[in-house]
């Protein structure tokens, strides 16, 4: 997969190829707003414990708005199905961060395609200390033009209406959001693609 940026760091849609990815796919290279590089690339089974680790250190509330629920510490089977990508119905992409000389999951971002192949419902978290640094929208934009280069109609979130970071990244992003018909405490956010 050949990418290309542009000198702000973005990725070109038009340089995004509609084959599958793995975890040998290329990865790509920012700097935060705090001045922290980070390194986003696929996600994949080899990242199992980076996985499990993030999302123990997540607080309750970026857990709950992440699986719109509270959760405790992740089982074997839910890691299993987060990092056990085919990057042709399903895309993730991680972000990583140097600490201590390890590097250490600071954000992820995925998507699964419908059964229809139109749509693809979309989640991304960031992890507490980095938030508001310009991650989700790095791994969003990512995300975004992934789904758009495979021809996907329509990106989907559905969200706690009370999660108001994603109200706002959301809307940055140009996603239109809308009340869940069948849960008030929830919102949709819509992005055409």
């Amino acid at each position: 997969m050949n990418i290309t940026r542009n000198n702000a760091g973005d990725v070109s849609a038009q340089s995004l190829t509609a084959a599958p990815m793995s975890s040998t796919s290329p990865q790509w290279t920012h700097t935060l707003r705090n001045g922290v590089p980070v390194v986003i690339r696929p996600l994949g089974k080899a990242d199992a414990a980076l996985e499990r680790a993030f999302i123990a250190a997540l607080s309750a509330q970026s857990r709950r708005f992440r699986f719109l629920g509270q959760i405790g510490c992740p089982g074997d089977a839910l890691i299993r199905r987060l990092t056990d990508i085919d990057y042709v119905h399903d895309v993730a992409f991680v972000a990583l961060a140097d600490s201590a000389g390890a590097q250490q999951e600071i954000g992820v971002a995925r998507y699964s395609v419908s059964a229809d192949g139109k749509s693809c419902e979309c989640a991304v978290v960031i992890a507490d200390a980095f938030q508001g640094q310009g991650l989700g929208t790095l791994l969003m934009n990512h995300l975004i033009a992934i789904a758009r280069s495979r021809g996907i109609g329509e990106m989907i979130s559905l969200d706690a209406a009370e999660n108001f970071a994603m109200r706002d990244l959301a809307q940055a992003l140009g996603f239109r959001r809308e009340p869940d018909p069948e849960d008030g405490s929830q919102v949709i956010h819509r992005l055409t693609l």
